[in-house]
């Protein structure tokens, strides 16, 4: 390769490559296929890292992950047909998480389009409904742009994936090219006018009972960290809504009756969806205001007012830290199975840690892990309801936050979706602990079968009761296995300490998440 006209001559795969680098990518979430090994080629001059996973699935979860922890764009590089629609699937995780993600696909060469070339297929089209937006390159002359751009836009205004599709004669032509500049991966800077600031923090202030939602988009530490914020300087109440189960989330308490008795909301990047009844949630006399998000700027102009100080606050606050009394004292039957509550009790010493992470996968089980538990980072399953992510997830967040304690709790049934990340935790170094929750079942579908048929109706979701730490040892990981409650505390200890990834398989009873109401006192 050699100068030309002040330009250097690249092949399209060293376009991306480099330009990866210049936007400040330190990891690519990657698997390896035809159409786009050369693009792992030219990684190796740009020096740019790629991490190999097991299913194009994973990718996305782990450039999603890391996307939420450290507010970076995950990138994602797969192969093009099969893998692509692997790779789709966990673009709706992100999608609905609010979550900057980059899939990157290799796609057959344009010079064949339409002539049934080797995995052809409409990519983008494919894509297309699970992202912000999703397109083909056409020449290897704008795929520096073509790629900020996308990056761009996965950050900017309501954050969430976009697609590119990269055809494997455009990565491997050569051309006269100069990089983006630095600043065109940035996002544009939008904010509300002040004004508009202004009339909607004036309407909280004369509300007697005001909260403020947010979306998942601000679901991580910086996002609740600014919600703290702003309760401290005007009293008002926010929280974060992220989970599929929406006003029945069990980590939020009591919420059903917070909604019911506040009559004045901002909906800060939350949509008013199925998770809030559509908003019959609310009382029919509440008013409901809708933001694009919450930012400093709410902070400091909320700080120019007075804001007059009321039980309200406190009052919110109770009711989202509301747990049975029960639960405190609640235990296992000597001879096992454990109850839920008691998994949560124990791994909490582990999440007591500076920095640590709770990854939370779908379920029943992961209803209860979110309940239970509490870490200054959390990475879960969010309003898609998917499930199978835990384990790319907690790769992702130990890769981010090295130095912290990292612990992914998941049901048997998700296990099975990406196990085999495991052998990628392996190789990579990253220790974390995955507590798998084992009742040898579907649960989640389960318990809708006795609600809804009964007990007698109730097949088609059984399990083996099957040894997940054995799989995990398997692909080199430290295993342990409990069947009984004395026998957890020990080995969460192990888990924590062996210094490579971590499997402990935890035989526990069979029941439904909880919901909470004031009874439950």
């Amino acid at each position: 390769m050699g100068e030309h006209f002040g330009q250097v001559k690249r092949r399209g795969a060293d376009v991306v490559a480099q330009a990866l680098a210049r936007a400040g990518t330190r990891h690519v979430f990657a698997l390896s296929g035809n159409h786009v090994m050369s693009v792992f080629d030219a990684a190796l001059d740009a020096k740019l890292p790629l991490l190999h996973v097991r299913h194009e699935a994973a990718a996305v979860h782990m450039a999603d992950a890391w996307a939420r922890l450290t507010g970076d764009a995950g990138i994602a590089l797969v192969t093009g047909g099969p893998g692509h629609a692997n790779a789709v699937s966990a673009l709706y995780t992100a999608l609905a998480a609010e979550s900057p993600v980059v899939l990157l696909s290799g796609h057959a060469p344009l010079g064949e389009m339409g002539k049934s070339a080797f995995q052809e297929m409409a990519q983008a089209e494919i894509a297309a409904p699970v992202c912000k937006a999703a397109w083909t390159v056409r020449s290897a002359r704008t795929l520096g742009e073509d790629l900020a751009r996308a990056i761009r836009m996965a950050k900017a205004g309501r954050p969430g994936p976009v697609h590119l599709s990269l055809p494997s004669d455009v990565l491997e032509a050569e051309v006269d090219a100069e990089l983006p500049a630095e600043e065109a991966f940035l996002p544009e800077s939008h904010h509300p006018s002040a004004e508009a600031i202004e009339e909607l923090l004036d309407i909280l202030q004369k509300a007697r009972k005001p909260l403020v939602i947010a979306g998942p988009a601000l679901g991580n530490a910086r996002g609740r960290a600014l919600l703290r914020q702003f309760e401290a300087v005007a009293h008002v109440p926010g929280i974060v809504m992220e989970s599929p189960r929406g006003v029945n989330d069990p980590c939020l308490g009591l919420l059903t009756e917070v909604l019911a008795a506040a009559d004045v909301v901002v909906l800060a990047g939350k949509r008013r969806d199925f998770t809030l009844r559509f908003g019959a949630a609310f009382a029919k006399e509440c008013k409901v205001l809708e933001a694009e998000s919450m930012t400093e700027h709410w902070i400091a102009q909320a700080g120019r007012k007075n804001w007059a100080k009321s039980g309200w606050l406190n009052e919110v606050r109770a009711a989202i830290a509301f747990r049975p009394g029960q639960w405190k004292d609640l235990a296992s039957k000597p001879g096992g199975p454990l109850h839920p509550v008691e998994v949560g009790r124990e791994v909490q010493r582990l999440l007591d840690a500076p920095e640590a992470v709770l990854v939370a996968d779908g379920g029943e089980f992961g209803q209860w892990s979110q309940a239970t538990l509490s870490a200054p980072h959390r990475v879960i399953n969010g309003p898609a309801g998917s499930i199978g992510a835990a384990l790319p997830f907690a790769a992702a967040a130990k890769l981010a936050l090295p130095g912290s304690n990292v612990v992914a709790m998941l049901g048997d049934g998700t296990f099975g979706f990406h196990a085999s990340e495991i052998d990628t935790a392996v190789r990579y170094g990253l220790a974390f602990v995955a507590v798998v929750g084992n009742d040898a079942c579907w649960n989640a579908e389960y318990q809708i079968q006795l609600r809804s048929y009964g007990a007698a109706r109730a097949h088609g979701l059984e399990l083996l009761p099957a040894r997940y730490d054995r799989v995990a040892a398997g692909f080199g990981a430290h295993g342990e296995h409990v069947e009984r409650p004395a026998e957890l505390a020990p080995a969460l200890a192990r888990a924590a300490r062996a210094g490579r990834a971590a499997c402990v398989n935890v035989l526990i009873e069979r029941l439904p998440a909880p919901v909470f109401r004031r009874q439950d006192a």
